[in-house]
């Protein structure tokens, strides 16, 4: 590609005839924004001293990656450099972007005077965590008002509200209707929780971003600087050649190699989007076909190994596993994912009678390949490191440091002084929103502890399920996703992994299988209104309705909203996390795999309202009871017990049989007369 980030290919004389303007760029990198936080672009002095600090906080984590940094020095190291960096680069308001003032550099001298007060105090400080002396509880106010201001500056305004609602109810316990009542604490004591202690604020969600989140951008900044991104679209594009549904299934692979060097689904759907749209429109799809297939893109670049998201990260150090342990468990529901994704694609070049787009490339597939191809081993690396033996954070300082030295094979893509100066600033100044988020997340964990919300709202829950394990499913997928429209992904997990996911695991559920459940509905949030900034972004770049794009990424996402509850209700549906379940072998494994396969083939061919040809309503339905019976059987089983009024054993049987009588009988009848929907 080219430094622009257009393909490095060339296309035919017609091609400039579908283009993107600059004002549909510039409305995308608006959602980018909405997403990572409005930041200044600060020149002169004060550019200098934001670079400086970014660029010394991602050296001081790469030195606390390889070396031993105490526990409580690294986090609140961390969190000083964080709310530093956050009051210079993300301004009180739109109004005042792109220059700093004095209500910018205040802010950021008194937390780190705050966080200063905090490690010279040393022993003497944390054993005042429960009877805090007024000084302790003074500066942890001062301290606390600033980090919801500076997570206010890089998220929005909804998580510093959450987190206020949560003090609030630490604070007013014995006034509270039942259930909800408990014994209340004052401020001294909840700021003393909050502020000094290691199960509050600077609890595991600011010890998994100091630790991991912050590697991980620093890592991704490497490989974006080096080039990766840019060869993994142009790679994309070489290796699925000039066919009609080739700018689709561009679409589905380089989403999938972005994963590392992106890791946002925003940026990712513009990255993509900007490439891949004018050859999607030149096949002939319609515009919010096209936004919405962009959109699904974006999202699966959040799940997709080795980065996934910054939520995979929490899930290692919630239930005290390698994080290795993570990518495993989500190499099935990936494969499954993007597996649904092209078939769509497939249906859709189908669908919209796709038309051949053609696109020279300046390279063949092989001399890309042998020029560039060492940014796969650069994309690798984290994991090989891993499956040796290396620690996660370990693993990414080296990976960074092969990306580094692998970056110098070509002049283009070296990392020289600038560039490397330019990937140390972005690797930290990409983690602010998951850092800043990290950190308010903890005020929310430690009033869950410290007043037992966890456990009471679990109760709540099952009661209301009346301890059935699928409607305790169905309103904890509920709870997460509507928790997932206000706050961000990261968010979104934290909150429900202490509040819900018990509920779960009180139902038998096994703890990993509960926390990926609820991992994977805090993702959907990328693509659900009112939040929903990829299809919006993807609508921006095609000029589609921003809604009904929305709506045709639902319909390419179907697989995440349905595969998390075989996690769940399914008793060999651990098998899909790579986990042989209770009593079984790795044929359950096998065996629910190719269930769920052939499953989602059945609900892919219903939401795109087309198989061998276009489906009529009853075949539509027949392909969504199939689908189901396969994918998602304790609903249709609920369903049919409730209506006959007694217990049914099931069996995947019938599911088969109905998706395969539905492929023989559009195999022996003609194509109806009738137009081919879009949704």
């Amino acid at each position: 590609m080219t430094a622009e980030g257009r393909p490095s290919g060339k296309s035919s004389p017609n091609d400039d005839v579908v283009a993107i303007s600059e004002e549909a760029l510039q409305k995308a990198e608006t959602f980018v924004e909405a997403e990572e936080g409005a930041t200044n672009r600060l020149m002169g002095w004060a550019g200098r001293i934001s670079t400086t600090i970014a660029v010394v906080m991602s050296l001081f984590h790469l030195y606390a990656a390889y070396a031993i940094v105490p526990t409580q020095e690294l986090r609140y190291t961390h969190v000083a450099f964080t709310l530093v960096l956050s009051f210079l680069l993300f301004p009180l308001a739109t109004r005042f972007r792109n220059r700093v003032r004095w209500w910018d550099i205040v802010p950021g001298i008194v937390a780190v005077a705050t966080i200063i007060y905090a490690l010279w105090g040393g022993e003497d400080f944390t054993d005042r965590a429960t009877t805090p002396d007024h000084l302790d509880v003074i500066v942890g106010i001062v301290f606390i008002v600033l980090l919801l201001e500076a997570t206010r500056r890089t998220t929005g305004p909804i998580m510093p509200v959450v987190s206020l609602f949560f003090i609030a109810y630490a604070m007013l316990g014995p006034h509270l209707p039942a259930p909800w009542t408990h014994r209340g604490y004052d401020l001294t004591r909840l700021v003393g929780h909050l502020f000094i202690t290691l199960e509050g604020i600077f609890g595991v969600a600011v010890d998994v971003s100091a630790t991991l989140i912050i590697l991980f951008t620093i890592y991704g900044a490497f490989l974006q600087q080096s080039g990766a991104g840019k060869f993994f679209i142009d790679f994309s594009l070489a290796l699925m050649g000039g066919k009609p549904n080739s700018a689709g299934r561009t679409v589905v692979l380089s989403s999938f190699l972005l994963g590392g060097p992106s890791g946002s689904g925003v940026a990712t759907t513009v990255m993509i989007g900007t490439v891949a749209y004018p050859m999607l429109a030149k096949a002939g799809f319609e515009k919010n076909a096209a936004g919405g297939l962009l959109a699904a893109g974006g999202l699966g670049a959040i799940l997709s190994p080795p980065v996934l998201g910054a939520a995979a990260f929490l899930i290692a150090e919630f239930l005290k596993i390698s994080y290795l342990d993570v990518i495993w468990m989500a190499t099935i529901p990936t494969c499954l994912y993007y597996m649904s994704l092209l078939f769509m694609v497939e249906l859709d070049a189908r669908k919209f009678g796709a038309k051949d787009v053609s696109f020279t490339q300046e390279l063949t597939l092989g001399q890309m390949t042998k020029r560039y191809g060492f940014h796969f081993i650069s994309l690798a690396a984290v994991v090989v490191f891993m499956i040796i033996g290396y620690s996660p954070s370990l693993s990414v300082f080296y990976a960074v440091v092969v990306t580094f030295v692998l970056s110098f094979l070509r002049r283009e893509t070296a990392l020289v002084p600038s560039k490397l100066m330019k990937a140390l600033a972005d690797g930290s100044i990409g983690a602010l929103n998951a850092a800043t988020t990290c950190a308010c997340a903890g005020i929310v964990v430690g009033t869950v502890t410290l007043t037992g919300l966890g456990l009471k709202f679990s109760s709540i829950v099952i009661s209301y399920a009346g301890g059935s394990l699928l409607l305790t499913a169905i309103y904890t997928s509920l709870i997460v996703w509507t928790i997932g429209l206000a706050v961000p992904v990261t968010a979104s997990y934290i909150i429900c992994a202490v509040i819900a996911a018990p509920a779960l695991i009180k139902l038998g559920v096994p703890d990993y299988a509960a926390h990926m459940f609820i991992f994977y509905y805090a993702v959907l949030s990328e693509v659900s209104p009112p939040t929903a900034l990829s299809p919006f972004a993807a609508a921006a770049i095609t000029g589609g309705d921003p809604y009904r794009t929305t709506l045709q990424s639902w319909k390419y996402t179907l697989p995440a909203f349905l595969v998390p509850f075989v996690f769940v209700l399914d008793p060999q549906g651990v098998g899909l996390l790579l986990s042989i379940p209770k009593g079984g072998s790795w044929i359950d494994i096998l065996e629910i795999t190719i269930k769920t396969t052939l499953g989602l083939l059945a609900l892919a061919a219903f939401a795109q309202n087309w198989a061998l040809r276009q489906t009529t309503p009853i075949e539509r339905g027949l392909l969504l009871l199939s689908g189901l019976l396969l994918v998602f059987p304790s609903l249709i089983e609920a369903i049919v017990e409730w209506m006959i009024g007694r217990d049914i054993s099931y069996t995947y049987v019938p599911g088969l049989v109905i998706g395969l009588g539905v492929l023989l009988w559009q195999a022996r009848t003609a194509n109806p007369k009738q137009p081919a929907l879009t949704i």
